[in-house]
This record gives structure tokens, C-alpha cells and sequence, in this order.
């Protein structure tokens, strides 16, 4: 009699503990009973009938991540591949929907990005795809969220998180980068250049300026000088033609004696005309022969006043 029971015992632990199953956290277990819907079980440890009924599927309540690579054409004729990322879950009030009405909730979601970016994208030239990303991205969730809501999917964001025109396109996009680069640093060292030339043209013409006034301001005391060398000369008896005669001879001489002082000099005093030689030697004659006398005179001047 007890070889009878210890089958039957066992047969009845196996239908106790397929009684009771668990369910994990965010997530939800469809229970049909001869196969048809019957409830909902949410996580935790649950209970069914056996052989009855029977776990038909569990679905993720948790956030997903679906990424769906479109090619499409811009308006300017452009081939742009745009990778746009959604985040959806399923609505845990329609977890019967979201299990019963769509196989692949996968293919459905790429099949209305599809749809989306490729009406919206052919709208647009290369530059605005990426200005107007989010608008694309804003586009896309609201055709999902009207279409997947009554499928029991709730669209929390899409992201277009990469546009990848073609690769020759890029080339020419980067050379035009590049060349108005160029450009720019071009027209930066011309206005370099200029403000350059014009500060240099200014420190030039004040320099000059400051040059000008030194000059002024030398031959201004030199005048004074002379005008006080001809009043001393007046004062022991030579007058004024002589003593301008004087100090340009001594000039003349101070001249070449500061020339002399330069052993590495090699500046030369010629005259610039063809009587020039001539003139020369009879003007030098006759400065002698005036220092001369401008000396008989000096002596005469001091021995009357020492007479006196």
C-alpha cells in the first residue's frame, strides 16, 4: 500500500510547489487560464492553479532603449544617416495591451521613426539637420506617443544622438571649414598689418616732428650764441663784420678738427660746383689774411687798453 502513496505523495509536492511562482521587481507576469487572459501579477510571490493556469509571458516595466539608424535625403540633396534613440516603457495600467496587441513592439517603434525623420529631414538643408536636431527628436516623440500610447507604450524621450552625412560631403564641409578659417586669420593679419604700418607712420611723424623742434631749438641757441660771441668781440673793438668773419672761420676749423678726431671716418668735404676750387682756395686765402688782421687788431685793442 505504501509503494502506491510515495508516487501519488510526490506527484502532489510537484502540483504545490508549481502553485506558487515569483515575479521580479519592475516587471509583470500575464497569467491565461486554458488559454485565456486572467489576470495580471505584479512583483512578488504569487499563486496560480496548476495545470489550469499558467504564466503566458512577463513584460519589463523598467525604462528601454531602442536605437534606430535612418538613411535619408536633405533638401539640398544631401545623404544623411541619423542614429535616433527612444526611451519607452511599458504603461504598468496596460501591461495587457502592451503583451497582447503588438508581437514586436521593437519593429513598430522603427517602422514610425522611419516614417518621421523621412518627412521631415527631405524638409531641410544639411546645415539645419543639425541646428534643428531637437525638432526632429520633438517631432518623432509626438507621432510615437499618439500612435504607441493606445498600444499600452509610453514614449518618454527621443534623442538624435548622431548625424553622419556621407564621407565625401564631410571632406567638403571640413575644406570650407577650413578655407573660411583662412580667411578670417587673413583678414586678421591684414588689419595686424595695417594698424602696423599706420602706429609706425605715426611714431615716424612724430619722431620727425620732435626732430624738427630739436633742430629749431638748436639753431636757436646757436643764434644766441653767435649773438653773444659778436657782442663780447664788440666790446674789445672789433665790430660786427669782423667778428661774424671770426667765428666762421672758427667754425670752419672746429669742423675739421672734430672730423680729424674720427680715425674711421669717411666723410669728405668737396665742393659741389666747378669754380668751386678756385673760390675755395681764394676764400681760405682771404679768411687768413682776415684772421690776420682780426688778430693785429685784438692786439692793438689790448695793448690800448693795458695803456690805459
Amino acid at each position: 500500500m505504501s509503494l502506491y502513496l510515495i508516487p501519488l505523495l510526490f506527484l502532489a509536492l510537484v502540483i504545490l510547489f508549481s502553485s506558487f511562482f515569483t515575479v521580479k521587481q519592475q516587471s509583470a507576469a500575464i497569467i491565461e487560464r486554458f488559454g485565456k487572459f486572467l489576470s495580471i501579477r505584479q512583483s512578488g510571490l504569487q499563486l496560480k492553479i496548476p495545470i489550469i493556469d499558467k504564466v503566458a509571458g512577463r513584460l519589463s516595466l523598467k525604462i528601454q532603449q531602442l536605437d534606430v539608424i535612418v538613411e535619408t535625403k536633405t533638401k539640398d540633396d544631401v545623404f544623411v544617416k541619423l542614429k535616433v534613440s527612444v526611451q519607452y516603457k511599458v504603461i504598468k495600467d496596460k501591461v495587457e495591451d502592451a503583451f497582447y496587441k503588438l508581437d514586436y513592439p521593437h519593429d513598430q517603434i522603427t517602422s514610425y521613426v522611419f516614417d518621421v525623420v523621412r518627412a521631415e529631414v527631405p524638409k531641410m538643408i544639411l546645415d539645419d539637420v543639425f541646428l534643428k536636431k531637437d525638432d526632429i527628436a520633438i517631432a518623432v516623440k509626438t507621432e510615437l506617443n499618439d500612435a504607441m500610447m493606445e498600444y499600452g507604450y509610453d514614449i518618454i524621450k527621443t534623442l538624435v544622438t548622431d548625424i553622419d552625412p556621407d564621407a565625401q560631403v564631410k571632406e567638403a564641409m571640413n575644406r570650407i571649414n577650413a578655407a573660411d578659417r583662412e580667411k578670417t586669420a587673413a583678414q586678421y593679419e591684414g588689419d595686424a598689418a595695417r594698424i602696423l604700418i599706420v602706429e609706425k607712420a605715426k611714431a615716424e611723424a612724430e619722431s620727425k616732428r620732435l626732430q624738427g623742434q630739436g633742430i629749431a631749438d638748436q639753431r636757436r641757441e646757436i643764434a644766441r650764441g653767435l649773438e653773444e660771441s659778436v657782442l663780447v668781440l664788440n666790446k674789445v673793438g672789433i665790430n660786427s663784420q669782423e667778428a661774424s668773419a671770426l667765428i666762421v672761420v672758427t667754425q670752419h676749423y672746429d669742423t675739421l678738427q672734430s672730423i680729424g678726431q674720427h680715425t674711421n671716418s669717411n666723410l669728405i668735404l668737396m665742393p659741389n660746383s666747378p669754380q668751386a676750387g678756385s673760390n675755395m682756395l681764394n676764400e681760405m686765402l682771404a679768411s687768413f689774411t682776415a684772421s690776420n688782421q682780426i688778430g693785429e687788431a685784438m692786439k692793438e685793442a689790448k695793448e690800448k687798453k693795458r695803456l690805459q
